[in-house]
């Protein structure tokens, strides 16, 4: 029996759930009709084809973008239209839409490259939902393993559309499957979405596949206060589950040693639970890389603690950052200021960062140092945000009414749009449907 554990707005009782069977002979049918006896075959030959093939076929058969195309074209390498050409009507066959084979393939693009035999079984809009929710589930073997996955993940797809909550009670064989499907019962009554139970069901090298261990985990995570509503919860399961109390207390060791408080590590847990996960090796060469750009080793402390991501950043990836800053105008100091006030600038791409600057300094004639005093602006969309507006603000200078100089960056960008409509829309009654049409982008610009 799992303790009882307390959790916002209920008390959620962890216990062993019983066994279930299934028999689900539309999906087994399905997953049959797929071999894997060519998976090896195809894998070789990967390396050895172009992508070029790959991505027409995607973009002109199954209507994905060319960008969505060249990156799954990285993953899989298709020879000629034969093989992709059967598993598509394979698909079709079984009432899917050309949509859901495109969401479908999107997902599990694998599926293009094993071997479809001859289509059986009728088409039903419950197995269409069920495999355009998880694609993963054709490549499960096996009758039982199809049926039992196929199964439970129509119970839980079922449970949701009626916002029921109630335990998922079954029964279900002996082994792995056992504890899979028990400790994913187990979450979802915590209250996991769907999205994040899936992955996990179809994973073999995840969380839920323990016993014992998933319990312990589970449990400490629970008592740190993690919602299980967002993924981090979900994050968190799978780092505490990975390390023992001996290894965790190491990492905490590594950190205390660079100037963190124990609190400190334990809060940055709870933003980024990828946080314990590296290595003291790799910890330790971030804090002196960013300490070796100009930041004094309290102000690396502050930047690890808003923002923990930059722990994963390599040594290259944070000496290209502030070169391209210096590249663009700006000092080091200057960098430095702006990462210590946003420190995601030093996640941005060489495009993103000259793209927006470019935009700021030479399209709106505000000064470099605008940035460097709300350098969160690097943050903000470009295409619907700040072009936008900054097109509603050119059409009111145009037409003589705010004046020769445009006004300030913070003043027009770091509003609210609620905020820059009252400001700069809804008072020029006469103009309000033009300026709508350009902050919404509907005239085009």
């Amino acid at each position: 029996m799992y303790s009882l554990i307390h959790h916002g707005r209920r008390l959620v009782q962890l216990e062993k759930l019983p066994n279930f069977r299934v028999s689900v002979q539309t999906a087994s049918s399905l997953s049959n009709s797929f071999s894997f006896t060519s998976v090896a075959d195809a894998s070789l030959r990967d390396g050895l084809k172009g992508n070029n093939f790959t991505i027409s076929y995607l973009v002109d058969s199954l209507g994905l973008t060319t960008k969505l195309a060249e990156s799954i074209s990285k993953k899989v390498s298709l020879e000629d239209k034969e093989n992709p050409d059967s598993v598509v009507s394979l698909l079709t066959s079984y009432g899917f839409t050309k949509s859901q084979i495109s969401s479908i393939i999107t997902i599990y693009p694998r599926l293009l490259i094993l071997h479809a035999d001859k289509s059986r079984g009728a088409s039903s809009s419950e197995l269409t939902e069920i495999v355009s929710t998880v694609p993963k589930i054709l490549g499960k073997r096996g009758h039982k393993s199809i049926s039992v996955y196929y199964d439970f993940v129509k119970d839980i797809i079922e449970a949701d559309k009626s916002s029921s909550y109630e335990k998922l009670c079954h029964s279900f064989p002996q082994g792995n499957k056992e504890n899979k499907i028990r400790n994913i019962s187990v979450l979802r009554e915590l209250g996991v979405a769907q999205r994040l139970l899936f992955p996990l069901l179809i994973s073999d090298s995840q969380p839920v596949c323990g016993k014992e261990r998933f319990e312990e985990s589970l449990k400490k995570v629970v008592e740190m206060g993690f919602d299980p509503e967002t993924s981090k919860f979900v994050e968190a399961l799978r780092v505490i589950y990975r390390m023992s109390d001996k290894t965790i207390k190491e990492k905490v060791n590594v950190y205390k040693r660079l100037g963190f408080g124990v609190a400190d590590v334990w809060a940055i847990f709870k933003k980024w639970p990828s946080f314990l996960s590296y290595s003291e090796k790799k910890i330790t060469h971030t804090f002196e890389t960013l300490m070796r750009c100009g930041l004094l080793k309290h102000e690396v402390l502050s930047l690890i603690k808003k923002h923990p991501k930059c722990i994963c950043s390599s040594e290259q990836k944070i000496v290209n950052s502030i070169e391209n800053f210096l590249g663009l105008g700006f000092s080091r100091d200057e960098f430095a200021m702006m990462i210590k006030r946003y420190p995601q600038c030093i996640d941005y791409t060489a495009e993103t960062v000259k793209k927006k600057t470019d935009f700021i300094v030479k399209k709106m004639n505000w000064p470099l140092e605008g940035l460097v005093l709300i350098p969160q602006i690097f943050g903000y969309s470009l295409e619907k945000r700040t072009v936008p507006r900054c097109n509603v603000i050119k059409t009111l200078m145009s037409k003589g009414l705010l004046g020769s100089e445009i006004p300030p960056m913070s003043s027009i960008l770091t509003s609210t749009d609620q905020a820059f409509l009252r400001r700069y829309v809804m008072k020029y009654d006469k103009l309000v449907p033009e300026l709508m049409a350009i902050f919404t982008g509907e005239n085009g610009k």
